[in-house]
């Protein structure tokens, strides 16, 4: 249930650098991407994927067109761009669908997703796991982990972004379980860890709770203060930047404690980001 194995696709596709604009994609890029075949290499080619085509492709390669054909027009129908709207949209359809068949048979058909070799479907995947009422918090994070730690930017993205609303719902909860992940040996689980639950955040609702009383979080920041990797590095700067607007002297005396704590290089670049909007 994936690309064809005799699809050929030259080695210098995977090694583009990718279009400034989405006018500029090539037409046999774009043809590629829109049938699943190849993952976007920057968010240029990530924005431009037409999700209800691509759900489409996908579903009549793996023999689901007959059953997903009211679900296309409906998808088309809502004609819906916006990649936030679109990608819970049809993650919802996704879940339907994975209620019908055997448990063995969902099991495989959300593998297929969740390893699909297209970054949009496995965005899908994040989705199906952060809207499954099913599913309570600490299964949501168990289970949203492998994307969190995906090697594709936007699944990357899209993997906090499933499950925030979850964890703005229980956020004690979800702070004292994000605490080993803020010490994980993967940076990308680290900094899944913060960017998580960012105050304010990119593409998403604001946290409240950690607007007002950013404290809350410092057991996960705390951790993360001299961490080596930029990544990582630049989320716990936007989170402070975000606390900063709303909390400006709590960030001044964070960043002055981690100063005299942590003298390094790693923790000056945080703490310099970190107070970029403060006068």
């Amino acid at each position: 249930m994936n690309a064809k194995p005799d699809l050929f696709i030259p080695e210098d596709i995977f090694l583009r650098k990718g279009a400034r604009k989405a006018t500029e994609i090539p037409e046999h890029i774009r043809n590629w991407l829109q049938a699943g075949h190849i993952e976007s290499v920057n968010l240029t080619e990530w924005l431009a994927v037409d999700h209800v085509s691509l759900f489409q492709k996908v579903t009549r390669e793996w023999g689901m067109d007959a059953e997903t054909r009211a679900i296309t027009e409906q998808l088309t129908q809502m004609d819906e761009q916006r990649i936030m709207k679109i990608i819970p949209a049809i993650a919802m359809q996704w879940l339907d669908l994975l209620k019908r068949p055997s448990v063995n048979e969902q099991t495989n058909l959300f593998c297929s997703i969740a390893e699909h070799r297209a970054d949009s479907v496995r965005c899908w995947a994040a989705y199906i796991i952060g809207l499954d009422s099913g599913l309570n918090l600490t299964e949501k994070l168990e289970h949203i982990r492998p994307f969190a730690a995906d090697h594709h930017f936007g699944v990357r993205e899209i993997a906090w972004m499933a499950v925030r609303e979850s964890i703005s719902a229980e956020l004690s909860l979800a702070l004292q379980q994000l605490i080993p992940w803020s010490v994980d040996p993967d940076p990308l689980i680290r900094r899944f860890a913060i960017e998580s639950i960012r105050p304010r955040g990119v593409w998403a609702k604001h946290i409240q709770e950690l607007k007002e009383n950013p404290a809350m979080a410092l057991p996960l920041l705390d951790a993360v203060k001299s961490d080596a990797h930029k990544y990582v590095q630049d989320s716990v700067s936007n989170w402070l930047n975000d606390a900063s607007k709303t909390n400006p002297e709590w960030v001044r005396q964070v960043c002055a404690t981690w100063t005299q704590q942590s003298d390094t290089q790693h923790t000056r670049r945080i703490v310099t980001r970190a107070t970029r909007s403060l006068t």
